[in-house]
């Protein structure tokens, strides 16, 4: 009778892991693949950015997205991000000023200054492309990111690809973890959780 009062207490757990691990798992396999296609919209997931200047993950990220409009994937980008703590620049408008830099017309460009997470921003891009009567995107992050970011969207019934940005090999350590918590925000998330 004794072992079941501790193993009882433990089901719980041990389920909540198999259930994080499975989507660890998921996680990983969605970080490979990229699935960029014709679409209405790119979008472009924030990132930090320094006085103006996007941090080399939003460059990273806002030069995949270049590469894909280049390629005519899609004929608009929107890019998210609010300011982050810096009261002058928003990382949307860091992403908006450096693709047109880049050779992207400013009214093809769609901004979304406003984002402080993934949850915020993908909720204001489901908004806005609902407004817009745009129905597909292709999501660009980096991979561990996408998982969550496309069943975000898909909620909101949006068609969603995700495309990776090209990133610099991580130790398998560090990618897992990154995973994971992923892992974890997404069944936050899921339970109802926004944060």
């Amino acid at each position: 009778m004794k072992r079941w009062v501790w193993i009882l207490p433990a089901i719980p757990s041990f389920l909540v892991a198999i259930h994080l691990w499975r989507l660890t798992t998921a996680i990983e396999g969605q970080a490979l693949v990229d699935e960029a296609r014709p679409a209405d919209v790119i979008v472009v997931l924030g990132a930090a950015e320094y006085r103006g200047k996007p941090s080399p993950v939003l460059k990273a990220r806002l030069d995949h997205a270049l590469e894909l409009y280049r390629r005519g994937l899609a004929g608009r980008i929107l890019t998210t991000g609010g300011a982050g703590g810096d009261p002058i620049h928003t990382e949307s408008e860091v992403g908006r000023s450096y693709l047109s830099q880049n050779g992207v017309p400013v009214e093809v460009i769609i901004v979304e200054p406003y984002g402080v997470s993934t949850a915020h921003s993908t909720t204001a891009v489901s908004e806005i492309m609902q407004r817009m009567n745009l129905r597909s995107c292709i999501v660009v992050s980096d991979g561990y990111h996408i998982f969550r970011a496309k069943k975000m969207l898909e909620e909101r019934g949006l068609v969603v690809y995700g495309s990776p940005r090209p990133s610099q090999t991580r130790e398998a350590l560090q990618h897992h973890w990154l995973c994971f918590r992923q892992a974890v925000g997404y069944w936050l998330w899921s339970l109802g959780i926004r944060m």
